[in-house]
């Protein structure tokens, strides 16, 4: 059965972007760059909602021939949306208009291949709730963006437990940290 994985980029205080900063807080070294680049060439489902499709789209296609953008357009993506209408401009993209968790649920039984979220904070909340993620892995950028961060990831999320699987420091100064999840009923020993 393929796994899951939840996949996310954030500051240390948890939020997904900050206005006025650039991509990846300015902090993408070329350490952490090759592993993306090394990521993206590995053969899994990209698995987004419509705001996220929305954005990266139109990065890829201003991009074009950027190797990441080169990258992403190879892979097979899938968004989830009751509000785009086909056909989608995105190469290798499939719209599902019909409730994420259960498409996710089909695709875990019935496929073949491993799956990873991009951005998406709602459609991860809710693979996380229904407990169909396998991986939680999270790039932790050394910036605070209290005032200016944007998109808390963590809002509205279940109480989760982590099982640390993996971690490693990109750049000196990024921190991957991978874990494998379980969805709590509660605080434990509640």
């Amino acid at each position: 059965m393929p796994e899951v994985m939840i996949d996310f980029i954030t500051s240390l205080d948890g939020y997904a972007a900050a206005e006025g900063w650039p991509g990846l807080w300015g902090l993408g070294g070329p350490e952490y760059l090759a592993w993306l680049d090394q990521q993206l060439a590995t053969g899994y489902t990209v698995l987004m909602g419509a705001k996220t499709y929305r954005l990266m789209s139109a990065m890829a296609a201003a991009g074009g021939d950027e190797p990441a953008f080169a990258a992403m357009n190879r892979l097979s993506k899938v968004v989830f949306s009751r509000t785009l209408r086909p056909p989608l401009s995105w190469t290798n993209t499939t719209l599902v208009g019909d409730d994420a968790v259960g498409a996710v649920r089909e695709m875990k039984q019935n496929g073949t291949t491993p799956m990873r979220t991009l951005g998406s904070l709602s459609l991860c909340r809710s693979l996380l709730s229904a407990g169909l993620v396998d991986r939680f892995r999270v790039v932790v950028f050394p910036v605070l963006t209290g005032i200016t961060g944007r998109e808390r990831i963590y809002d509205g999320y279940p109480d989760v437990a982590l099982e640390m699987t993996a971690s490693r420091t990109f750049d000196g100064r990024l921190q991957l940290l991978e874990y494998a999840p379980t969805v709590l009923a509660g605080p434990p020993g509640a």
